[in-house]
């Protein structure tokens, strides 16, 4: 089956921070970031249904190198992702985002 990936606008806006703190930690790093990010998108678009449940539909993903987590749901052919997160932020954060 095709699947289409859509990022909802709150994930967008945890990439973007995220891409400024690595950014501010060492110049290039975020583009580092946002190349294994890109690869897990990309893992997750070919093969959603192989990552596990994290809370009721929402599956997790980790990103390669780095400590996030893509968070997402199937729903139909669609894979909505609805955060991009460190993977020690506070469960609660992610919870409503489902």
């Amino acid at each position: 089956m095709k699947y289409t990936l859509t990022v909802r606008r709150v994930a967008e806006l945890d990439i973007t921070e995220a891409f400024n703190h690595y950014e501010s930690v060492r110049l290039g790093l975020g583009h580092d970031f946002l190349l294994c990010l890109e690869e897990a998108l990309s893992k997750i678009e070919r093969t959603p249904k192989q990552y596990q449940f994290m809370h009721k539909e929402l599956r997790r993903c980790l990103v390669h190198r780095f400590p996030y987590v893509v968070l997402y749901f199937i729903e139909d052919s669609c894979i909505i992702v609805t955060a991009v997160l460190h993977a020690r932020k506070n469960p609660s954060s992610w919870d409503e985002r489902t």
